[in-house]
């Protein structure tokens, strides 16, 4: 949106709620306002979006009036059971909205509710959906279930309540169990099915390639670059030009190395380091892809649209196209590549005692991989060492660093959850052949280490400046869930200290580390995690409870994440001496809007990448239907036993398949109780389970236990 377009939104809004004017027809608001035939079409773009924001609101005449006091405008979340609720920003909790009061607004809707009168002690605000601003989704993906002359789309998205009517005519010849893209016709009302046409099959439900694809339609994340941004690349050279490097600081001497995984491909950082006279210097070279992506170009606003590079196990779909992130932006070794860097000198206690940022020129010497750096570090593997002879020195460096500046970590109270991530790996047909937990090891931490503190350093000095900046917050916890989590804890003998609503992260940190080794360690970890608060970008530096640290940011992955590449812009622009009032005014306009959406981007792709795990994880258990494994109880509810696995993934068992005893759930000890044996079965336990059923349209894997409290 145009700058000028928001002063006019702002200046109309004000207009609108002026008390002495009454609600007003848009020929009179234009009279009113004046300006040139591009003023009118403003007007009506901004009257448009202050409806849709739910500021203003046009009455059955048609009138615009100010948004009743006594209503608010949110996102309706849907739910199978056909009630939902309805998240509203700046609210703590979201309200629920009862199956008769949801007017049939569909997920993702944008929505007016009005808050109940009266709320029940204990119980979630209740509301009423009085109208439907916008319409938040216009395509389903789904599995199609053929019926003779018409069909239904299962929708694989469990927060949309109905299976979506597809008349013959609109099936595109699609048979049962096609996953399809489902255009919405319409959205159903007064027990009316919604209606829709397909408009592309991807494959069939068993097809592993097709998974990938559904998760990316149904989340609407944009593959294919459009012509505009494609021709725009003709103009980026594939090599540095050397009129570039003048006026930059050459590092180009220095032994400088890249460490990534063996399948990388968009290396974004490099690293550099020294010792003398009792003080680290640490250069931390991120790639200068502002140099290439210029503001307001076709490769910057398709950037920003996608906000983050999406990782679907095996297949990428990249914030900037390959000829940037796999060549000119990527730090490859051997050829020179710009860089924006952070030099610090860091004394033994892991302080910065010193830094500067500038603009920079590196020539990689090696691309290193985790596992080569490991095998280095323990000397383990005599060919690795003779091949990398001359950097071993820099290595055992940086784990001498990595070690010091995560003690200090450690001693300000930063959390470091140990929750396994998960690792996919698959055929040349996209069909996974094994799953195991993603290994950390030394490496991986050094470069973890130096690229939080890379982060911290850069945080910290552009908020002492006052500048227009975009930091990453992750805030405290709520004292609710800090008191769901304490009574959870419990159950396992562990408790924590808080001062009235605080908690300092220090408590979870010692929690952490009194488990480590147990077998529920992994357990605690989730749920902590899930008791925090999601970390969000924000131009407010509130601090990031997780890393218990003051300052905080993205710098160091421009290539993948759009908030690192919108610092850098600041960044330079300031080096220069270019950040006038002017670009300050710009910078404080756009950068809350930017925050917001990188933040809402990156939860997309999040929800996309653990949406393919699933879909992965139960196309990899369907080979192994009646197979035994060996588990740890992982979650209990009123009806299901959860157990994740030695390789993550997590199953559930129906207490319709325990046929021993009469079970039921109690809640105190989160526990699954025998009535007439007393056979109990607890959070962290560990049990042998087979393998039962896998169903990828409901995203279910059914287990049973056939042994339990195995040693």
């Amino acid at each position: 949106m145009g700058e000028k377009r928001e002063i006019i939104k702002e200046k109309l809004y004000n207009f609108i709620c002026d008390k002495e004017y009454k609600p007003m027809r848009l020929k009179d608001i234009r009279f009113l306002l004046q300006g040139s035939n591009e003023d009118k079409k403003r007007v009506e773009q901004a009257l448009e979006e202050l409806v849709k924001e739910g500021k203003i609101t046009v009455t059955p005449k048609g009138k615009y009036k100010k948004m009743d006091d006594n209503l608010l405008v949110g996102i309706y979340i849907g739910n199978k059971k056909g009630y939902g609720f309805v998240r509203v920003e700046g609210e703590k909790d979201d309200y629920f909205i009862p199956a008769r009061d949801s007017l049939d607004a569909f997920n993702s809707d944008r929505v007016v509710i009005k808050p109940a009168d009266y709320q029940m002690p204990g119980k979630r605000k209740e509301a009423k959906v009085m109208e439907i601003l916008e319409r938040g989704m216009q395509v389903v993906v789904g599995t199609y279930d053929k019926q003779g002359s018409f069909g239904f789309v299962i929708p694989d998205n469990q927060k949309v309540a109905d299976d979506i009517y597809v008349a013959v005519e609109n099936s595109m010849g699609a048979m049962s169990g096609h996953k399809v893209v489902c255009q919405l016709l319409s959205y159903g009302e007064k027990r009316k099915s919604p209606e829709g046409k397909i408009v592309e099959i991807l494959g069939h439900v068993n097809d592993p390639s097709t998974d990938i694809m559904s998760v990316v339609r149904a989340y609407d994340i944009p593959v294919e670059y459009p012509e505009k941004v494609m021709d725009s690349l003709k103009e980026i050279p594939d090599e540095v030009n050397p009129l570039d490097i003048e006026g930059r600081h050459d590092f180009r001497e220095l032994h400088t190395v890249t460490i990534d995984g063996e399948d990388a491909k968009d290396l974004d950082d490099a690293i550099t380091l020294s010792f003398e006279n009792g003080i680290y210097t640490l250069g931390v070279h991120i790639a200068d892809v502002s140099h290439y992506v210029k503001e307001k170009s076709p490769l910057d606003k398709e950037a920003l649209k996608r906000g983050t590079s999406c990782y679907l196990v095996d297949s990428v779909i990249p914030m900037i196209p390959h000829k940037l992130s796999n060549g000119i932006c990527s730090l490859n070794a051997g050829v020179d590549r710009l860089t924006l860097s952070c030099v610090m000198d860091i004394d033994k206690k892991g302080k910065v005692i010193n830094h500067y940022i500038t603009e920079g020129v590196i020539n990689v010497n090696e691309r290193m991989t985790y596992t080569n750096v490991q095998k280095i570090l323990e000397r383990s593997d005599e060919e690795v060492l003779s091949r990398y002879d001359y950097l071993v020195y820099m290595f055992d460096m940086m784990k001498e660093l990595s070690s010091i500046i995560r003690s200090s970590r450690h001693k300000r109270g930063s959390i470091d959850f140990d929750a396994p991530e998960t690792k996919i790996i698959v055929d040349e047909n996209h069909k996974p052949v094994e799953i195991k937990p993603y290994e950390r090891n030394t490496a991986t931490d050094i470069i973890e280490d130096f690229m939080l503190m890379a982060n911290e350093t850069i945080a910290e000095d552009y908020f002492w400046q006052e500048l227009p900046f975009e930091y990453r917050v992750h805030e405290d916890p709520d004292q609710e869930k800090m008191e769901q989590l304490s009574h959870f804890m419990g159950n396992f003998g562990l408790y924590f200290k808080s001062q009235g609503e605080e908690i300092h992260p220090k408590e979870l940190q010692k929690i952490l580390a009194k488990i480590e080794g147990e077998p529920y360690e992994a357990l605690i970890s989730k749920m902590m995690l899930r008791s925090m608060k999601q970390a969000r970008y924000s131009t407010e530096c509130t601090g990031h409870f997780g890393l218990a640290c003051k300052y905080y940011c993205h710098f160091t992955s421009p290539i993948r994440r759009y908030p690192d590449l919108q610092i850098h812009r600041i960044i330079k622009e300031n080096l220069h001496g270019d950040l006038t009032e002017k670009r300050i005014s710009h910078y404080k306009r756009i950068l809350p809007m930017v925050a917001d959406d990188n933040s809402s981007k990156e939860r997309r792709a999040e929800e996309a990448e653990r949406e393919v795990i699933k879909l992965k994880e139960i196309e990899y258990m369907s080979e192994h239907i009646g197979d035994e494994f060996d588990g740890v109880i992982s979650g209990v509810t009123s009806s299901y036993i959860f157990v994740e696995l030695e390789n993550t993934v997590e199953g559930a068992v129906s207490i319709a398949y325990m046929n021993d005893d009469l079970y039921f759930f109690n809640e105190e000890e989160y526990a699954m109780i025998g009535k007439n044996k007393g056979k109990k079965y607890q959070l962290g336990d560990k049990v042998r389970i087979k393998v039962l059923n896998c169903d990828k349209i409901k995203k279910n894997i059914d287990f049973s236990i056939i042994d339990d409290n195995i040693e």
